[in-house]
């Protein structure tokens, strides 16, 4: 398999489109995107630091899931907007298989995050009174490192499943990033055993944290129907919806495109694949972030205290040109 590879150092990664002219309006549009996901996810993080009132665990996993979110968009989009603006769709055999193994790092850590959030929503709004003991900073910090322990080994399963066989020139990637699916299809040796294990540690990865998700939300959703103060069912309602909205999304395009065999794979692919690794990082921080009152009211607060600096500034810097004024300067 290694002299194969050796023969063949480079994939080629064909793209989005093959259509000449389409390639400046998505190089455009793709750059805007990413742009806004580097912006709108580093802006909550520093948000999140910067605010006192925002250090709760809800938004300590939500900077945990805004760095997962930069991460994996950096690794594709950056790539992929070259190849947009310059035409150089080759990327090395080590680059091809970083890119995957730190995409599907990232993409499975955000799996485990986004049920780590609905347990934490779900203790918060069930049991209100032992949340602070039962969702403590240990419990936060043991919930982010399992995620991260579980997405490695994850992520070097998936990578050996997919890059372990041996490939047959051209290697022409029928996709714009390196992914499990089109690099099979070029694999000259039989795949079915990864093809099943990729399947079935997707299914355990994917299956498990929707389970715990779906129960969070059937619990809220329970509790919240018990409520008795109408104002308070619609704002719990609002949460949820929220965070139910970037699941969907998440999900939905994930289960699509991984819980299904390599063979029933097609270019419908690169239009899901197009949701969870450039829309769905953009996103996040508007449906988790710019609709929430607590954020929005450390926004307030920000931009208050700098208006004041800035303030502050013009005033100290107002005496001292008077007082250079008054000694004839």
């Amino acid at each position: 398999a290694m002299g194969e590879n050796h023969t063949q150092p480079k994939f080629i990664l064909l793209g989005i489109t093959d259509s000449s002219w389409a390639q400046a309006p998505l190089f455009g549009l793709f750059l805007l995107i990413y742009i806004v996901t580097l912006v709108g996810n580093i802006g909550l993080m520093v948000l999140v630091w910067a605010a006192p009132g925002l250090h709760t665990p809800m938004y300590f996993f939500l900077t945990h899931f805004s760095l997962a979110d930069i991460c994996y968009s950096t690794i594709i989009s950056p790539k992929m907007l070259t190849d947009l603006l310059f035409g150089n769709k080759t990327i090395s055999w080590a680059g091809c298989v970083t890119q995957f193994h730190l995409f599907a790092l990232f993409v499975t850590a955000e799996c485990h995050l986004l049920a780590a959030m609905a347990y934490d929503r779900h203790v918060a709004i069930c049991h209100p009174l032992s949340y602070v003991t039962v969702v403590s900073p240990r419990t936060c910090w043991q919930l982010v490192a399992w995620s991260y322990l579980v997405a490695s080994l994850s992520a070097l399963v998936y990578t050996g499943c997919t890059f372990g066989g041996s490939f047959c020139g051209p290697l022409r990637v029928d996709h714009f990033f390196c992914d499990a699916s089109p690099v099979l299809r070029l694999a000259c040796s039989d795949t079915r055993g990864s093809e099943v294990a990729i399947f079935a540690l997707a299914t355990a990865n994917g299956l498990g944290t929707g389970v715990v998700i779906l129960l969070s939300y059937g619990r809220i959703l329970h509790a919240v129907l018990g409520l008795r103060s109408a104002p308070g069912r619609a704002r719990a309602f609002r949460t949820c919806a929220a965070h139910v909205a970037s699941v969907s999304v998440f999900y939905g395009t994930l289960f699509f495109m991984y819980l299904q065999p390599a063979s029933r794979h097609g270019s419908r692919d690169k239009m899901a694949s197009v949701f969870y690794t450039v829309v769905s990082p953009m996103l996040n921080p508007f449906i988790y972030g710019l609709r929430n009152k607590e954020v929005k009211a450390a926004l307030g607060k920000c931009r208050r205290r700098m208006l004041n600096l800035c303030r502050h500034r013009r005033g100290a810097a107002r005496g001292i040109r008077e007082s250079w004024n008054g000694l004839g300067w």
